[in-house]
């Protein structure tokens, strides 16, 4: 779906919540709640007011990686964004051109065997465009210093930020506190944001009032400012344990909340023909759609999207089209902010 507003360019949350005053905390982001087309004003410090015992959220594990990196292709100056890492070693990857206020120009990727040098005696090379995607993204390889991509990343790599923002921000910044480094160095190319707002205080206190938490995995690759893709097949991971979790909270009247829309995905992938939840791994490219609908995810909780993004979509098939125009008509009106240190919306049944 695609909404008929505008987003004022003064909406965009431009810092993280916790530097826009003193005493603040990540949990101080305020939160659109609705249900069906019912809209309620609340910040995300109340979240265990409007859950109930045996209710569960689902939570995505993944960490944030630093994953922009200067080089050189040629004699021109850009911004190498590493998205995704395949099973044949190669990354996918988006050259984009520096402006000083975050990698935001696009920039043509081809032809294959382009080479860009990247600091530590590192040299990518592109070998061939990403299905479906045009020139935007393409599968390299990178070779020399013999320094891997992980390696790279932690040493001169940074977080990905766009122009809405003010200035770059720590890694830290940009990292959940559900956030798991994996073994291989692999991660998301752009935060799991949702669940930034959660701080440990809150998740004791869910716990204590009988909330139940499943861990899943699925890191995200980059997304298209400009364009508005779709998400393309990402690498997830749904264990055995949060599996069970999630089955015996459906069997027992409890709420399955997600926590942003990579946890959907995730969920959503790990479904059997019978419609029940299985550990589940590997790579997903389910788009979820109205047409396609959910099949295990009763609520959302989320960011605020444009209102081109393809993500609208997802939040259509889980609260329906008109819960979703009221939820933005009510955003814009109550200037929400908008983006990954933004304000939230959860939708309840």
């Amino acid at each position: 779906m695609t909404l008929a507003v505008r987003v004022p360019e003064e909406l965009s949350a431009r810092v993280p919540v916790e530097q826009r005053g003193p005493g603040l905390e990540r949990d101080a982001v305020r939160m659109l709640v609705s249900r069906g087309a019912e809209v309620a004003h609340h910040t995300f410090r109340e979240l265990p007011l409007l859950l109930r015992a045996g209710d569960l959220l689902v939570v995505n594990t993944s960490a944030t990686l630093a994953a922009a990196v200067d080089g050189w292709a040629g004699h021109a100056r850009v911004v190498v964004h590493f998205s995704t890492r395949g099973d044949d070693g190669r990354w996918a990857v988006e050259l984009r051109e520096p402006d000083g206020r975050g990698t935001t120009r696009a920039r043509a990727g081809g032809p294959a065997g382009r080479a860009v040098c990247l600091p530590g005696g590192v040299r990518l090379v592109l070998e061939e465009p990403l299905s479906g995607r045009g020139d935007r993204l393409w599968w390299a390889r990178v070779s020399g210093a013999g320094v891997g991509v992980p390696g790279l990343l932690r040493e001169y790599g940074r977080p990905i930020r766009y122009a809405y923002t003010e200035r770059d921000q720590p890694l830290s910044a940009y990292q959940t506190v559900f956030a798991l480094p994996s073994a291989d160095g692999t991660g998301s190319a752009e935060m799991p944001s949702a669940a930034r707002p959660f701080t440990a205080r809150l998740v004791a206190e869910l716990v204590s009032r009988g909330v139940l938490f499943a861990p899943v995995t699925l890191h995200t690759g980059v997304a298209s400012v400009e364009a508005h893709e779709p998400p393309y097949p990402e690498r997830f991971a749904v264990p055995e344990a949060s599996a069970r979790l999630i089955e015996a909270a459906r069997a027992g009247g409890g709420r399955v909340v997600a926590v942003g829309t990579t946890a959907v995905r995730a969920v959503e992938s790990a479904v059997g023909v019978d419609g029940a939840v299985r550990a589940r791994a590997g790579w997903t490219d389910l788009v979820v759609t109205p047409e396609r609908g959910v099949r295990v995810v009763d609520g959302l909780l989320t960011g605020l999207h444009e209102p081109e993004a393809s993500h609208l979509l997802m939040l259509e098939a889980v609260a329906g089209r008109v819960a979703v125009e009221r939820g933005y008509e009510a955003a814009l009106q109550g200037r929400y902010l908008w983006h990954e240190f933004g304000d939230v919306h959860l939708v309840l049944p």
